[in-house]
């Protein structure tokens, strides 16, 4: 056997707040928790790649600018343009309006703690 990587296997964002970071995910994006999580971090029941948002590992400091810079992280969605909407009128910071993109109609908006997230038509 090669040792190589297929791809993601699993998903995370380190965040200040679990519960609140948990509960924007639950609220604004309908995501439901899976039944274990392991301490300091919720994981939701998403396919065919876990998602979590759990406590900092040591080292990390949230606090030095904006959180995931560099790391682009893109949510599927049936309905860019509903969601988009549903999420304008909660009042979440959406940084534009639904587009084509390269990988189907796309907006990016934050999410918790300033996570820049993008979400896209499949």
């Amino acid at each position: 056997m090669t040792a190589t990587v297929t791809g993601p296997d699993f998903l995370a964002l380190q965040v200040r707040d679990v519960e609140a970071a948990a509960a924007f995910f639950e609220r604004h994006l309908g995501l439901t928790r899976a039944p274990q999580a392991p301490p300091g971090a919720v994981v939701f029941a998403t396919r065919p790649i876990p998602f979590a948002v759990r406590e900092p590992l040591p080292g990390v400091d949230l606090g030095s600018g904006r959180p995931g810079l560099g790391v682009a992280l893109w949510l599927a969605t049936g309905d860019a343009r509903a969601l988009h909407d549903r999420l304008s009128a909660a009042g979440v910071t959406v940084l534009g309006a639904p587009q084509d993109g390269p990988f189907g109609r796309m907006f990016t908006f934050l999410g918790p703690e300033g996570y820049p997230l993008t979400a896209h038509e499949v």
